[in-house]
Formats: structure tokens, C-alpha cells, sequence
């Protein structure tokens, strides 16, 4: 429930601070003393968009914040799931810049707007005299009775069924289209792919060719430089072989004279070794290296074509063509077999519209057996409020075809008066009817719905009498199960409220201000009084006052 709201540089209000209680509690005033703007402050304080106007003191920043005890658990995972410590003492806190920055918090932690205002919605419903326009849109007639079913859980896994049914009947669709329209382009596919796999493509066969070729077109200045090479090893009269045999028979010979040029002399031996493993490997290169110039024309051949159809394709490189290749070889593939593609999509197709016709009929069910219900809640409490005759019901018609809510339409049907038959409530509803059906429906609501504060903002505009003291026993009742907030001109309504708060502007400074306070039971007897007879108190008006508030 709403505990406490303070309220800082925000339109008419310099500074306010309020503490409301459990039950019924109601907002009475003057007209323009600041009721609306004490809903909007809340409003703002629970993630609706900033007004940058409402700056009271266009110098300094505007604070609202909104403190809020949650009597269970049911709210922790939300909150676990935006990293948001849960406590029993919530606290919405938001400011406006006089820059026009606007930030958010939730027990002292920076949240996103669109969090607040998640998590708002599901701690305070704010109804003005406005919404009863909502009745009339089937949208919200659908969600008010799936409310009321309790079918959430339901409605998610249908939801869940219905996300797969779209994506089968996508693919399907997409297969069929390739089916039909696309034959000449996977003949043109085809036509691409024999070209590529006549020319056998190999892995690196492209680099290779191209060394090949290398070796080959060079292959006299090749064989020049080996025989050169390794003529200076072993192969002429100043060869490095050659002259290492010296250089060891000299070493050999000073043996005995210097001891230890045996080691330099085995030093040499191991570098004759490996220059002679050289000098075979020179030879055997330049055996290799033969011009044959039937094989640099069939190579050179090859190189060119890979080169055409690199070109041709439009690839950087020989690995692209090749992943070209075995792309169009999918396709072509995935083509060929379109038909078995289809059929099995359109089975899944078909297991899904079943499984979503189930579903759908569960919601169904539970909608019908909820509507019966709620149509004769809401009959029995707005024939309280002079419409005796008035008979109120929930049409819910299966529809052929599925939708994101399921295959139903629902009607909210309505006739006030003896004899004439239900029709649409659009059609046959005016708005003062609306104002009262709301309050009906919110009240047998209040019953299913979790969110735990109600706040009305002259839902009761339009009515007197004994329909006032019929709606303020309604908000009484409705009070027992949740906090109930009323705006509200009727003293009647007024004096069935367990608190109730006078909001008042004081003209006293430089500029007008609002405020509000708890009036006690003295206080309270004069307000109504002056509600009873219109500012001007009256003994007539004190004793009535005292009358209501007995009842």
C-alpha cells in the first residue's frame, strides 16, 4: 500500500508530505486546490513522462517520492530481475532538473523509466473519471476478463505455442514461394554449379600452380645457378670440398706439434659432411629442374581457367570460389528437394495449429466460466446504483483463425432499463452509465486483482443522492480488501471513507500554494457540512454531516 507521498517543487506545491492508511481513505476540496496535481506528482513519481512545466521554483529541482510497504513476496523476482534490493519498504524516488533532466530511483537505485513505471503499475492503479472509455475497447475487455480467469500462466504457454505457429507458417510460406517462383533462377544455379564442378576444383591447387608455373618459366636461370652453386662445393678446382680436404690433412699433420688442433681438425670433417649433404641436394635439384613445354602449356592452361572463373564469379580468391561452389551446391540441393522440405513443414505446421487449437480452447473455457460470473457480480452492484433493471454480461465468441491473445472475441454487453435486450456497450452505454459500470467492475475486480492500491479520481462525477451513498458503501467494501483512494466532491462518498484528507491553497505569500492534512473528526463533520450546503455551513448542514457519519 501507498504509505507516504512528500512532494517537492512540483506545480502549486512548494513542499507537502502526506501519510495515508490502509482502507478507505478520501481527498476532498475546492475545485483547483490541487487534487489532480497531487495525482500527477504520484503519476510522475511512478514512471509517467515529465511535464517540464510543473517547476514550482523554476531554479531549483523538482522531488517527488512515493513510499510503499509490500505486505508479500510476489513482486521479489521482478525486482531480482533488475538488480533492485527487495524490501518491505519500497521507496519510489524521481526528480526533474530545472535543465529538464529527469532520473529515477528505486530504493536508492538509478532504474530505467520504463522499470519504474513496469513495476509502478503493478503497486497503484490510477482511474480519472476518463477511463471509463476504456470499457469500449475490446483490447482492454479481453485483458479485464483474462484477469479475472486467472489465465496468465495459460495465456503464456498459448503465447509460447503461438510464436512457434507463426515461424512454421513463415517457412512454409518461404518454401513455397522458392517453389513457384523461383525455377528459373536455380536452373541459372545449376547451370553456375556444373561449370564449377566440371572444372574440379582442389583445395590450394590454385597456389600451387602458381609456383609450378614460377619454377618452370624460370627453370634455365635455375639450373645456371645450381650447376654455379654447386660447382663451387664439388665440382671445380677451388671447390670448398676440395679445399676442406687440404685444411684437414694440414691440421692432421700439426697434430703432433700443436695437440690441440685435433679438435679443429674434427670440426672441419663434420662441416665436410654437411657440405656434401648440400651438394647432393644441389644435384638433385638441378636433375629436377627440366623445361618440358607440354606441361608449362597444360599448367598454364589450368591457371587460366581457374583465373577465368575467379573473375568471372566475381571472388577475391581461389578459397572463395571454392566456398561459392559449395554454396550453390546447397542451394541447389535445398531446391531439388523443395517438395520434402515443404511436407515437413507443413507437418509441423499442422502438429502446431493442433496444439494450438487445444490451447486455445482452454483459454476458451476458463474465459466462458469467468465471464458467467463476473457479468452477474457486476449486475448485482450496478443495480445498486439506480439502475434496477440493469443487466450487464461477457460475450466471448470463438473466432475462426488464432491471434496473439487466442481465437476469441469478447463483447462487454449492457442494458439499463426493464424489457430491452443487452447490446453492445459501445452502442447503448452513456457517461454517467460508464462511470458507474467501472466502478462495478473495478470493485468485483478488486476481488482477482493484486495490485494493492486504488486510487479514484471523481469516478463518482455525475451522481447524488442515494447513488452517491450506494457508491461511497461500494468504495467501503472495496476498502476492505485493498487501500482505496477517492477523489471526490459527493459528501456522501466522503463520509463512508475511514480517512479523509482536505486539500486547500493558501494565497498568503507571493505565490498560491497547495496543501493537505488528516482531518480529525471535528474537522471532518464541518467539511461535509460544507460539502452538504455548497461553502455555506448551516446548524441544518452540521446535523446532516453528523447523520452520514454515523451511517
Amino acid at each position: 500500500m501507498l504509505k507516504q507521498l512528500h512532494i517537492s517543487n512540483y506545480a502549486l506545491i512548494d513542499e507537502l508530505d502526506v501519510s495515508f492508511d490502509r482502507g478507505f481513505n478520501v481527498i476532498t476540496g475546492e475545485t483547483g486546490a490541487g487534487k489532480s496535481i497531487l495525482l500527477g506528482a504520484l503519476a510522475f513519481a511512478m514512471g509517467e513522462r515529465a511535464d517540464t512545466g510543473v517547476l514550482y521554483d523554476k531554479e531549483k529541482k523538482c522531488v517527488v517520492e512515493a513510499q510503499f510497504e509490500l505486505g508479500d513476496d510476489k513482486l521479489r523476482p521482478l525486482f531480482e530481475e533488475n538488480d533492485l534490493d527487495f524490501e518491505t519498504e519500497c521507496l519510489f524516488r524521481r526528480e526533474l532538473s530545472p535543465q529538464k533532466k529527469s532520473r529515477a530511483f528505486i530504493n536508492d537505485t538509478p532504474v530505467a523509466l520504463q522499470t519504474m513505471k513496469e513495476i509502478g503499475d503493478l503497486l497503484v492503479d490510477i482511474h480519472s473519471q476518463h477511463d471509463s472509455l476504456l470499457l469500449t475497447d475490446a483490447d482492454f475487455q479481453l485483458s479485464l476478463l483474462d484477469e479475472i480467469a486467472q489465465n496468465e500462466a495459460v495465456l503464456t504457454d498459448y503465447q509460447a505455442e503461438y510464436s512457434k505457429y507463426n515461424a512454421y507458417k513463415r517457412k512454409l510460406n518461404e518454401l513455397k514461394e522458392v517453389a513457384t517462383k523461383n525455377t528459373a533462377e536455380n536452373d541459372y544455379l545449376k547451370f553456375q554449379l556444373e561449370e564449377l564442378e566440371k572444372a574440379n576444383l582442389k583445395e590450394g591447387e590454385y597456389a600451387e600452380i602458381e609456383q609450378t608455373l614460377s619454377v618452370m618459366e624460370n627453370a634455365e636461370e635455375i639450373k645456371t645457378l645450381l650447376v654455379t652453386a654447386n660447382g663451387l662445393l664439388d665440382g671445380s678446382e677451388n671447390a670448398m670440398l676440395g679445399q676442406c680436404n687440404e685444411l684437414t690433412s694440414a691440421l692432421h699433420r700439426l697434430k703432433h706439434l700443436l695437440p690441440d688442433t685435433a679438435e679443429l681438425a674434427e670440426r672441419i670433417e663434420n662441416l665436410k659432411v654437411e657440405l656434401k649433404d648440400i651438394a647432393y641436394d644441389l644435384r638433385r635439384k638441378e636433375d629436377e629442374t627440366q623445361f618440358d613445354e607440354g606441361q608449362l602449356q597444360s599448367l598454364q592452361e589450368r591457371y587460366d581457367l581457374l583465373s577465368r572463373l575467379m573473375m568471372k564469379h566475381h571472388t577475391a580468391d581461389f578459397e572463395a570460389l571454392i566456398a561459392l561452389r559449395d554454396s550453390l551446391k546447397e542451394k541447389v540441393n535445398a531446391f531439388e528437394n523443395i517438395d520434402e522440405a515443404i511436407a515437413k513443414a507443413q507437418q509441423q505446421l499442422d502438429e502446431s495449429v493442433k496444439l494450438l487449437t487445444q490451447k486455445a480452447k482452454a483459454l476458451h473455457d476458463k474465459r466462458c466460466k469467468a465471464a458467467t460470473a463476473f457479468g452477474e457480480k457486476v449486475s448485482m452492484l450496478v443495480r445498486q446504483l439506480a439502475m434496477p433493471f440493469a443487466v450487464f454480461q461477457v460475450e466471448v465468441q470463438s473466432q475462426e483463425g488464432f491471434g496473439s491473445k487466442g481465437s476469441d472475441e469478447v463483447r462487454f454487453l449492457f442494458s439499463a432499463n426493464k424489457g430491452i435486450a443487452v447490446d453492445d456497450l459501445r452502442r447503448v452505454a452513456s457517461g454517467g452509465e460508464l462511470s458507474r459500470l467501472m466502478l462495478s467492475i473495478k470493485s468485483a475486480v478488486s476481488d482477482y486483482n493484486y495490485i494493492p492500491t486504488l486510487i479514484f479520481d471523481e469516478i463518482d462525477t455525475g451522481v447524488s443522492g442515494e447513488v452517491a451513498a450506494k457508491i461511497g458503501g461500494i468504495m467501503r467494501q472495496m476498502g476492505q480488501s485493498l487501500q482505496l483512494i477517492s477523489i471526490t466532491h459527493l459528501p456522501q462518498v466522503a463520509s463512508q471513507a475511514e480517512h479523509h484528507y482536505f486539500i486547500y491553497k493558501d494565497n498568503e505569500g507571493e505565490r498560491t500554494q497547495s496543501h493537505i492534512r488528516l482531518l480529525d473528526s471535528a474537522e471532518r463533520i464541518g467539511e461535509i457540512a460544507k460539502m452538504l450546503s455548497n461553502d455555506k455551513v448551516t446548524p441544518e448542514a452540521l446535523k446532516a454531516a453528523e447523520v452520514l457519519l454515523k451511517n
